[in-house]
């Protein structure tokens, strides 16, 4: 299995800029679509970035288009999701997940990953 390893997380004042990390095993990395998703205290999961195996295309949720940027290193079996200008509001637990590509319209979708790291912590204060 895929085991997957968030990094980069910590404690910010609103304003100020994180780059978290995700980190894959295996050699398959690159035949893997992947996502960022977050969880707030009381929330729902909800996500927050995708890109396609390449990097080719990527997907933003409208709350962080602009601010974030999602990028991958596929010869380094890793991806980044890079945070500017963050808000109190970002402040969530941040998952990557893995999934095999199963079309377009499912990038978004949480359910449709299979496969998930602990998750890093990122707070912003005001």
């Amino acid at each position: 299995q895929v085991q997957l390893v968030e990094s980069g997380g910590g404690l910010v004042q609103a304003g100020g800029s994180l780059r978290l990390s995700c980190a894959a095993s295996g050699r398959t990395f690159n035949t893997y679509e992947m996502g960022w998703f977050r969880q707030a205290p009381g929330k729902e999961r909800e996500f927050v970035a995708a890109i396609t195996r390449s990097g080719g295309i990527t997907y933003y949720a409208d709350s962080v288009k602009g601010r974030f940027t999602i990028s991958r290193d596929n010869a380094k079996n890793a991806m980044y999701l890079q945070l500017n200008s963050l808000k109190p509001e970002d402040t969530a637990v941040y998952y990557c997940g893995a999934k095999v590509p199963t079309g377009r319209a499912t990038m978004r979708v949480d359910r449709a990953y299979d496969y998930w790291g602990q998750g890093t912590q990122v707070t912003v204060s005001s």
